[in-house]
């Protein structure tokens, strides 16, 4: 039985990596390290609180004597590491807990697993790190070509900028002790159990509140979104298949404008939930500092070499992601009770 140390289990990414690893696999274990800041949130992981293969452990990554006390009491095969402070608009306001949180979290983790995986040089048969780092850390696209894996990195935001420098933290570690690591980089996720400071469960939030609508600039900035189960499928290859020390782009393959976004959203609501939701609740709101235009990702390399592609629509996913904030509005309201609604009246009032 393979055991998995995930770091940052109950947030979104982390929860849907989770569910779909318990029921793609009965012969696994799941240490699911989490703090529980304010996008951790275990009412994701309810479905499997009580499976036997699954283990939840309050804690931060930076706490050393904790990492290494989970490493002694539990042999440790694959490390898959999505602990970060995530959201760029909050590293704006408070940079310092992204440096410390995304990058010497990092350093403990990795330390903590070279301790126990490293004798005398060599590294114990099957295991592996797997940091999971964003298409931020490429910087901006003008409107023609896409990130590869060997696009130079030019972060642009104090969040970006941690990511990168993590990125570079766990390729040292390859490079320096031959550390069997790999890079994932992803591009927008949606989907169920997203936080509602992003995008996409933000504006479905407020068309159910019947809320302003807010856009950052003009809405033309581009993201390439993808489905978070596309994104935690090719994770899971990655960590059985993907070459050691090597990076992996993962994208949608599906470019959108924020402004797009939001009418499509708008479009659904109208159509199928409340006719009076319409244009007129959109609200164009003072830019992001050091926004970036465009993001587009080339996932040729995962492509060929593990043979992973997105299987979910856009729309079809969309309809989904809808549907599930619609049906699960108490999830939604139990976040709105807490901080996040000063965080909300902070940034888009």
């Amino acid at each position: 039985m393979k055991t998995y140390l995930v770091t940052g289990g109950a947030g979104f990414i982390g929860s849907n990596f989770i569910l779909f690893m318990l029921k793609k696999y009965s012969d696994i274990k799941i240490i699911n390290l989490d703090k529980l800041t304010y996008a951790g949130n275990l009412d994701n992981l309810k479905s499997v609180e009580n499976d036997e293969r699954y283990i939840f452990i309050k804690g931060d990554i930076c706490n050393k004597r904790l990492i290494k006390e989970i490493f002694k009491k539990y042999t440790i095969d694959y490390i898959v590491h999505f602990a970060a402070e995530s959201h760029v608009d909050r590293s704006i306001n408070n940079p310092e807990v992204f440096v410390k949180t995304n990058v010497l979290g990092t350093v403990t983790v990795l330390n903590a697993a070279k301790e126990v995986w490293e004798k005398d040089g060599r590294w114990k048969e099957g295991v592996k790190f797997v940091h999971i780092s964003t298409d931020e850390v490429y910087g901006s696209l003008g409107d023609i070509g896409y990130f590869t894996e060997d696009t130079n990195l030019d972060p642009h935001s104090p969040y970006s900028a941690s990511k990168a420098s993590a990125d570079l933290i766990v390729k040292s570690y390859y490079d320096t002790y031959k550390m069997p690591v790999n890079i994932t980089r992803c591009s927008n996720n949606y989907g169920p159990f997203q936080f509602p400071e992003k995008l996409i469960p933000l504006i479905i939030n407020n068309c159910i509140e019947k809320e302003e609508l807010p856009i950052y600039g003009d809405g033309l900035n581009v993201r390439d979104w993808i489905y978070v189960e596309d994104h935690v499928r090719a994770i899971d290859m990655v960590i059985n298949s993907g070459r050691i020390g090597e990076v992996y782009n993962i994208g949608g393959r599906n470019e959108r404008t924020n402004i797009d976004i939001v009418k499509s959203i708008i479009d659904y609501f109208k159509k199928n939930v409340d006719y009076t939701i319409d244009e007129s609740l959109i609200k164009f709101i003072e830019d992001r500092k050091g926004h970036d235009r465009r993001y587009g990702i080339d996932s040729t390399k995962i492509n060929e070499e593990l043979g992973w592609y997105p299987k979910m629509d856009f729309y079809v996913g969309m309809k989904k992601t809808i549907q599930w904030y619609l049906n699960n509005q108490d999830w939604i309201n139990n976040i709105k009770l807490g901080e996040y609604k000063k965080y909300y009246n902070k940034m888009y009032k």
